[in-house]
């Protein structure tokens, strides 16, 4: 057995070993982007050929390490020959998965011990690879060049365009993380806000943000289940968290957000979903077992069917892929950067599961095999009511793209073409409420 010292690495001092028979504790990428150092004497090749959750399992435990771009080999791994049997056999187990979890965990109790199992590791950790808003989820992107906080600072304001925010309208976030939805939308759209979180360390952070920002006399948030709030609102979004929903429960989540919104209200609706065709998988387990106990992700038809039941009309859609593909991988490079005091504040595995669960998520993205979107509701009749309101000017241009959309997409498909800007990604009220501009 011949040794060779191993290039310098942040995260380890492997060493090189050639084994007899070829067999080699380093698979190099042929085009020199990665390689892949097995622990020991293990055969990297054997890691190539493991099947995805496997695979995951053996990097979080620390079996191996990937250096040089985690990406590409996640690409690189998801192209070659791999168990069918297993693939398949941890698809089923993720459907199980979903079963149990609506046949026995449906309290709100265990919704909240299923978030702080994620959100409540530590804020110091999250603040390691988010921006200074600690926002946790996708941001927009508009250039090569945007910056993750300058792409973050225009998510926000988009989102409170597209609702349309007026000063002294009663603004909700459901799910609201760290705060830095309803803190932008206070000082710069002059809402009064509350938001709902599950996290208690999510919550003392957002109620630190709201003090620092001197909005604390327009700006609420509770320690609450969404089940559980009361009142009403004139404009409520939901960003990146009905995927802790799922589809059994889309309908009640739906049906309570109807009855916290006014007539003449909007509800905004954003977080990531599967295509249709494309099923479960060992990527999806793994989530379960060790990123997202509880999480379920629905189709794009789910979200419409169960909104439009509710009493809902959808007026606007976006697809959010690309962005969340671009986020991701803007994670997993702060991450790495801050690897040293990501291992201090939540340990080693830990770390290495958030490197894998985002990097697999921006390939994930990039493929297809995962999508995002957003869409704008309105209580079905009551679009007509929100344009007087908003005393449009250019009702003409709704009109006449209305009668687009009719000639493209018939009534068939459970009006999931109502009003959806598909051709620019656009919501209509967006394109005709006067105080907004072109995305």
């Amino acid at each position: 057995m011949t040794t060779a010292p191993q290039p310098p690495s942040s995260d380890t001092g492997h060493i090189w070993i050639s084994q007899p028979g070829g067999r080699s504790n380093c698979y190099s990428d042929p085009e020199g982007r990665f390689s892949i150092i097995a622990a020991g004497r293990t055969d990297a090749q054997e890691v190539v050929r493991m099947e995805a959750y496997s695979a995951a399992m053996a990097f979080v435990n620390g079996k191996f390490d990937v250096h040089g771009d985690i990406l590409a080999a996640i690409r690189h791994f998801s192209k070659q020959p791999h168990s069918r049997f297993r693939d398949k056999l941890f698809s089923v187990l993720a459907r199980l998965e979903h079963l149990r979890i609506y046949s026995r965990f449906g309290g709100r109790d265990k919704s909240a011990d299923n978030i702080q199992f994620h959100y409540d590791r530590s804020n110091e950790f999250y603040a390691q690879f988010l921006d200074s808003r600690m926002i946790y989820s996708e941001a927009s992107f508009e250039d090569p060049e945007d910056s993750l906080e300058r792409a973050q600072t225009r998510k926000l304001d988009r989102i409170c365009r597209d609702l349309a925010l007026r000063p002294g309208e009663r603004f909700l976030d459901i799910g609201c993380g760290w705060g830095g939805l309803i803190s932008y939308a206070v000082e710069h759209y002059g809402v009064a806000a509350h938001g709902c979180t599950l996290s208690s360390k999510q919550l003392n952070f957002a109620r630190t943000v709201i003090e620092r920002a001197g909005v604390q006399d327009r700006t609420t948030v509770s320690l609450c289940d969404y089940r559980d709030l009361e009142g009403r609102f004139d404009k409520i979004a939901s960003v990146g968290m009905f995927e802790h929903v799922g589809r059994g429960r889309l309908q009640g989540y739906f049906a309570k957000v109807h009855a916290l919104l006014n007539e003449g209200g909007l509800f905004l609706n954003r977080g990531i979903v599967r295509p249709e065709g494309v099923p479960d998988s060992p990527e999806t387990f793994f989530i379960q077992k060790q990123v997202f106990p509880g999480g379920e992700l629905v189709h794009l038809s789910d979200v419409i069917r169960e909104a439009e039941r509710a009493g809902f009309e959808p007026v606007g859609l976006q697809d959010l892929r690309i962005h969340y593909a671009r986020t991701c991988a803007a994670w997993v490079k702060n991450l790495q950067s801050n690897a040293v005091n990501c291992r201090a504040l939540v340990g080693d595995r830990a770390y290495r599961t958030w490197v894998l669960y985002l990097a697999g998520s921006a390939v994930a993205f990039e493929q297809g095999r995962i999508s995002a979107t957003q869409v704008l509701l309105a209580k079905r009749g009551e679009l007509s009511k929100i344009k007087k309101a908003f005393s449009l000017q250019r009702s003409r241009k709704l009109s006449a793209f209305s009668a687009q959309l009719s000639a493209f997409f018939p009534r068939t498909t459970a009006q999931s073409a109502c009003a959806l800007n598909l051709f620019r990604g656009r919501s209509l009220i967006q394109g005709v409420h006067p105080k907004l501009t072109d995305s």
